[in-house]
């Protein structure tokens, strides 16, 4: 299995907590950086501003109910960028809105996922979606 960096791009502290828990000690996770707003996400992923040295994530966890720019705002900026395109991007949220769900894929979204109420539950989607992205998945390996 390779080692990932994730960008989790999410606003709600508590769900930055229990998704880092969620992933904390994985062999396969390198590196969780985080971002608290869409705009922070997308200057991130395409280094602009205090980000320009930021590295490049491997896979990508956003929410869609975001300040600034909303989860599908950033799934579209980033999917329709020839430098960031490739970045799997995994909605990670709340809403289970048949709506949200059609455009985030309409959006290029490679998996939509309702966060899970109970802990156990969240805590195996995390593992599912570790398990998936780290080992069974082969990314291209993109050169900046």
């Amino acid at each position: 299995m390779r080692q990932m960096h994730i960008l989790l791009i999410e606003d709600n502290e508590g769900d930055i907590l229990l998704i880092k828990e969620a992933l904390s000690n994985r062999p396969t996770v390198k590196k969780i950086s985080v971002a608290t707003d869409g705009q922070q996400g997308i200057d991130f992923v395409t280094q602009k501003g205090v980000y320009i040295d930021a590295l490049q994530p491997d896979l990508i966890l956003l929410d869609i109910n975001l300040p600034l720019k909303n989860g599908h705002e950033v799934l579209h900026t980033l999917k329709t960028d020839s430098k960031t395109k490739h970045i799997p991007i995994i909605v990670l949220t709340t809403s289970s809105s048949p709506d949200d769900i059609n455009k985030s894929y309409q959006s290029f979204a490679n998996l939509y996922v309702t966060k899970p109420v109970d802990m156990d539950a969240f805590d195996d989607a995390i593992s599912a979606i570790e398990s998936y992205w780290s080992g069974m998945v082969k990314l291209p390996k993109i050169s900046a």
